[in-house]
Parts: structure tokens; C-alpha cells; sequence
């Protein structure tokens, strides 16, 4: 196989990792395979787009530009901005002052900014007279939210309040009283706030802290409140289903991928449990001024485990949380664990989503085992709120007793530990539980036929014809915001390029041993789009393995060659014995023999007939260069072509 089509191999990951059907090589079956995935994938994204559509077509309240007030929130951040965090409060601000409804996804890591983020929405809405919905899954988190939003606010004229069961019949009713005659400005809630009793004055901006959490009920009556609500989702799982309309490209996505300054990875430890080890974690972190978070989510068990830790360090104040004990109870430890009143908090997995204790920096996770990957990263995400490094002890069996994809989750949540590690525990949760369904039931099957990561090839090939042709008008408008109108684009004949040549281009092996590594290597290479892409790739390869082969540099002269070629309309080039062959799409239809492109390389051709010349057979259409040495200089000669084809269309009248 060609080295240079090297990153066109990629892992198959299907259903319940099911060994999927192969293709003979050579054969039409994996085209026609390919191809049919992409009809059947085309009709549901052809709904989906609808739906967007529909959306587009709705009139939102269109909120003013930010004034001093918007400002001055800002400058309150104790926090300095990471450029993550600036750009998408630019884009979410943008989106309200926009009088389409917003449906924009802030996905980010555990701790990286999204509730500040949220918080600056609805600011900018209370100052519009606007009222906003913060809806959250537990109401450990409602309680959370409501103290953060309001301590955040309180230098300013916002009215923040809370509904969930926490509050008494006659306080909640107290509260939606007040709702409705719109004095308060920004209502947290759970699933309450969705009730038929809970009616709004001027709601405005709906924030959905992690909607994958609730259930088919609260969605569907979701989707009836944010027809003409703006509407922000928060999630800190990667890939969740709400990620597929963004992936459809249907749906406005911000990642926050930057750290916050001074934040520290947390120290994942997988280990059997142990007296011994309880006591030393826990009796360290007290130490040093800390607080502990010990997770085991059997309620029953919960007095017998803080007798236990009441044994070994003595001198270790404990409390206990659950989800059953009375809502004021609950209130009230929570309260006195932030305050530091207690070293230790036992609880179930209430304390997942959410909570923010900068000053616990140890979780115990008692049988780890059992829980899932992105559970567990969740739970993680509770410690290490601080500049102070944090501690994840994973208390499990040893693994010759865990079962297969339980040593894969606790072996990848060791592994990925860094900041800003959770798309990587998703693709490894991805890896371990299979792709499943992500638009619906119907596409399991086109998965498991040609696998996840070219499902996803596929699918925006699909939406990229869709967009281009059925919803060109719709799409018309983004086109323009985007700097470019549509008739201007750039127009791609091919998909890609396909570079052959008889030098010697690869990752000697001398050079760089492991065989993941080089693969890693070929992929980010042959993926690279700009020259500033390439550099940092360059900078990591010299940082990492010393500096670099001839056969390397002559890679990434391959992927420079790749990238004019392909504005160029050529489908395949051939660079042999100093000989040149660039090859025209094989279609006789397409749209490239047609284009203003196809005269103008005539043109070039004519210009230079020492040099160049055509070849044509019943099969292909070529032009052979001769003279060309090596790829450096095939890469210098195609940019010569692209910058006459460049100004004779300049000087060509529309």
C-alpha cells in the first residue's frame, strides 16, 4: 500500500464491538456499501435539517449589544479569561443579539468555565428585562447554581431564586407566584421547572446544564419551551447524543478545551480498597487543610463505611449525604461541607454533576468497577477546582477478578488524567461500549457496516450535499456571515489526491520505533491544513525524537503537494523518474470539464509546451510535466500553475 494513503486506515469501532463484515479488496462491494450508508443517511439528516430550518424560520427577541453593565460583570471574573472561554462568550452573545432563536452546545471539561459563561447570558438577559430558566439534574446542583449565580450577581440588580424539592409546598408556591408576576429574573430548577404550574413572565433564555441526564418527558416538553427561547446547553461529556446535531452541523457547538491558569491534572490511583489506604488519604488531605469526598452509592452501607473511617482516623469529622434523607437535611450538610465544618462527606453519586468545592481535593470512589466511564470522570471532575494538586483513589478488585471493558474503563481513567482529557475518555468509552445509535435506532446498522469513524466521514459528506443542494438557500445567508458569498466559495472537484511517487517518503523506523506512534504521526501529518499545523507537528517530532529525516520532510512536502492539487481539480498525481503526471477527475461528468478551472490549465498547458504537454487515453485525461525532481519542486511548479490560474481569472470578465 502507498505510504502516503496511510492515514486513510482508521480502527473500526462498531456496535457492542461486534467483528463487522469485510469487504474483499478491490471489489465495488465496500463503494456500494459505502455509497447506500450515505442514502439511508441522507434521508434522516434531510429530517434533521428540516427541523433546523423550521428554526431558522422562527422570530426570537434579538437582545441589544453589551453596555457597561455587560462589562462590568466581565471585569468582576476573579478569574482571567482562557481564550476558550472569550471566544464563546463572544459567540453566545452574538447568538442572543440575533433575532433567529439560539440553540447553541458549550461543551467543555470538567471545571472549565461553563457555568461563568452561563452566568454572563443571563445576565445580558435580566438587562433586557428578560427572564432566564437554568435547569440542572439534581437538585443537589440546583441548590449549587442558585448560590453561585447569586454570590456571581450580587453586586448587581439581578433577582436569583431556586424551585425544587428542597423548598416547601408553600415556599415553592410563594416562588412561582413570584415567577409569574416576573420579579424574579433568573429561576434554577430541576425537572420542576418544567411543570405545567411554572408559567413565566418574558422568558427569554433557557440554560440546560447536561441534557443527556433527564429523561424522554422533560425533553419533549423542553422542545415545546425553546421554540422561541434562546436556548444554551452546558455539557461536560464530550460526546453525548445532544452532540449530534452539531455534528450534523445543524446545531451551533462551542468547545472550551483550555485549562484555567494554575490548574493541576488529579492524580488517578486504581488500587483494592484497604484500611490502610483510607486512612492515609484521607489523614493527608486533613493535613494539609483539605476535605474528602468518599463515594459509595449503596445507601444502606453508608453508616457502616463512616464508622469505618471513624476508626481509622479518629480525628476525622464525617457526615453523610444521600438522595433519601429529608430535602432540608441534605441542605444543611451540603452547606456545612462547603463551610468546612466536616473533613469527610459520604455520599452517593448525588455529588456527580456540578458541585464546586475548591477546597476538596480527595475522592475515594468506592467500587469503581461498577460505575461508568464517563460516571467516573464526572465524579473525578469534583476535585481538583483548585491550584492545589488532587487526589482520585479508585478502590476495585484486583484485576484478574474485573471483568474485560471494567479494566478497560479503570485502565483508560488512570491513563487519561491529563487537562482536558474528556474527549478522550469519551473515544475510549466509545471504544469499550460501541457506537450504538447516535442519531436514532436506525443508524446502529449503518455503523456496524462501515464503522464509527467512517460513519462520521460519511454522514458530513452527506450533510455537505445537502447543504450545497436541497437547503442551499438556507445555508445561503451563513455562507455570506462567514465572509464568503456562495458563489464565491471555493469549489472542490475532488475529494482528495492521491500522490504516488518512487522516492523514499516514510517514518523510518530508526527514527521513531513504536508502531502506534508512527501511524499517530502518518494520521497527523496527512491531516494537517495549514502551514501552521505542520509547524507544530514539525516542533513535536524534533521536541520528542531529535531532528528530522530527509524521508519525513519529504511527508510533509507530500501533504503540501496534496492541498494544491486538490484546489487544482487534480484526482491523482504521479511523480516517477523525474516525470510528472497529474491526472483529471476520472468522471467525463464532472463538473470540473465545465468550470472556468479546466480552460485555464489549457491555457498554462499552451503557455508552456517545452514543458508541459496533454496525454489522453479512453480512460483518463493527463498532463505530463517533465523535469520535475522531487517533490519540493513538484510543490514550487503547482503553485506556479495555481498563481496563473489565479490571474488569468482575474482578468477573465464573470
Amino acid at each position: 500500500m502507498n505510504v502516503n494513503s496511510l492515514y486513510k486506515i482508521s480502527k473500526y469501532v462498531g456496535k457492542d464491538a461486534e467483528p463487522p463484515k469485510l469487504s474483499k479488496l478491490g471489489s465495488a462491494e465496500w463503494a456500494k456499501k459505502k455509497a447506500r450508508t450515505k442514502k439511508r443517511i441522507k434521508e434522516l439528516a434531510f429530517d434533521l435539517i428540516s427541523l433546523y430550518a423550521k428554526r431558522k424560520q422562527q422570530i426570537g427577541f434579538a437582545f441589544d449589544k453589551d453596555t457597561y453593565m455587560d462589562q462590568e460583570l466581565e471585569a468582576g471574573f476573579m478569574y482571567e479569561d482562557t481564550p476558550a472561554q472569550s471566544t464563546t462568550t463572544a459567540a453566545v452573545k452574538r447568538d442572543m443579539e440575533d433575532q433567529t432563536p439560539m440553540d447553541r452546545l458549550v461543551c467543555g471539561d470538567v471545571g472549565f468555565g461553563k457555568t461563568e459563561i452561563a452566568n454572563r447570558a443571563a445576565y445580558k438577559a435580566a438587562v433586557n428585562g428578560i427572564k432566564t430558566a437554568v435547569l440542572v439534574p439534581t437538585t443537589i446542583l440546583a441548590l449549587q447554581h442558585f448560590h453561585t449565580f447569586k454570590d456571581r450577581l450580587s453586586e448587581f440588580p439581578v433577582t436569583v431564586d431556586y424551585i425544587n424539592r428542597f423548598k416547601s409546598k408553600q415556599e415553592q408556591k410563594e416562588t412561582l407566584e413570584r415567577v409569574k408576576a416576573g420579579e424574579i429574573d433568573i429561576l434554577i430548577g430541576t425537572h420542576r421547572i418544567v411543570g405545567k404550574d411554572v408559567k413565566f413572565k418574558d422568558l427569554g433564555l433557557m440554560i440546560i446544564d447536561e441534557e443527556q441526564k433527564f429523561g424522554v418527558g422533560v425533553k419533549d416538553k423542553l422542545k415545546l419551551m425553546k421554540v422561541n427561547v434562546d436556548s444554551l446547553t452546558l455539557t461536560a461529556t464530550p460526546i453525548p447524543r445532544t452532540l449530534q446535531f452539531s455534528l450534523l452541523g445543524v446545531r451551533d457547538l462551542s468547545i472550551l478545551q483550555t485549562p484555567p491558569p494554575n490548574r493541576q491534572p488529579v492524580e488517578t490511583i486504581v488500587q483494592p480498597m484497604s484500611q490502610e489506604a483510607i486512612r492515609d488519604a484521607i489523614s493527608y488531605e486533613i493535613k494539609r487543610g483539605g476535605q474528602t469526598f468518599f463515594v459509595h452509592n449503596r445507601v444502606a452501607d453508608l453508616e457502616e463505611i463512616a464508622n469505618s473511617i471513624k476508626k481509622v482516623v479518629p480525628d476525622a469529622r464525617v457526615a453523610i449525604a444521600h438522595g433519601q434523607l429529608p430535602p432540608a437535611k441534605i441542605e444543611k450538610t451540603m452547606r456545612n461541607f462547603i463551610e468546612g465544618e466536616f473533613d469527610v462527606l459520604i455520599a452517593t453519586t448525588i455529588i456527580e454533576s456540578g458541585l464546586d468545592i475548591p477546597n476538596a481535593n480527595t475522592i475515594i470512589i468506592n467500587q469503581a468497577h461498577n460505575y461508568g466511564l464517563s460516571d467516573l470522570h464526572q465524579m473525578r471532575g469534583r476535585v481538583g477546582r483548585s491550584n492545589r494538586k488532587a487526589f482520585c483513589y479508585l478502590f476495585a478488585p484486583h484485576e484478574t477478578l474485573l471483568s474485560r471493558d471494567a479494566r478497560k474503563r479503570l485502565k483508560a481513567l488512570e491513563e487519561f488524567s491529563d487537562l482536558g482529557s474528556g474527549f478522550h475518555i469519551a473515544l475510549k468509552d466509545l471504544d469499550i461500549r460501541g457506537a450504538g445509535d447516535l442519531l436514532g435506532a436506525e443508524q446502529s446498522g449503518f455503523i456496524n457496516e462501515v464503522g464509527y469513524e467512517m460513519y462520521q466521514k460519511i454522514l458530513e459528506e452527506a450533510v455537505k450535499e445537502l447543504k450545497e443542494d436541497e437547503f442551499a438557500d438556507l445555508f445561503l445567508d451563513e455562507d455570506k456571515e462567514g465572509g464568503q458569498d456562495k458563489k464565491q466559495k471555493e469549489t472542490s472537484f475532488v475529494e482528495d489526491t492521491l500522490v504516488e511517487t518512487d522516492m523514499n517518503i516514510l517514518i523510518p523506523e530508526r527514527y521513531l520505533p513504536s508502531v502506534p506512534e508512527r501511524l499517530n504521526f502518518y494520521n497527523k501529518i496527512a491531516g494537517a491544513e495549514s502551514e501552521d499545523e505542520l509547524r507544530i507537528i514539525s516542533r513535536e517530532l524534533i521536541d520528542r525524537f531529535g531532528p528530522i529525516p530527509k524521508e519525513v520532510l519529504g511527508l510533509f512536502d507530500t501533504v503540501r503537494v496534496r492541498w494544491v492539487s486538490k484546489k487544482l481539480g487534480f484526482e491523482r498525481i504521479v511523480l516517477k523518474k523525474d516525470t510528472l503526471r497529474l491526472y483529471f477527475p476520472s468522471d467525463k461528468r464532472s463538473a470540473f470539464y465545465s468550470s472556468p478551472l479546466f480552460p485555464t490549465l489549457l491555457s498554462w498547458v499552451q503557455a508552456n509546451p517545452q514543458r508541459a504537454r496533454f496525454k489522453e487515453s479512453p480512460k483518463y485525461l493527463s498532463m505530463v510535466i517533465t523535469g520535475v525532481i522531487g517533490l519540493k519542486a513538484t510543490y514550487v511548479l503547482l503553485n506556479e500553475v495555481e498563481a496563473y490560474v489565479v490571474e488569468l481569472q482575474k482578468r477573465t470578465p464573470a
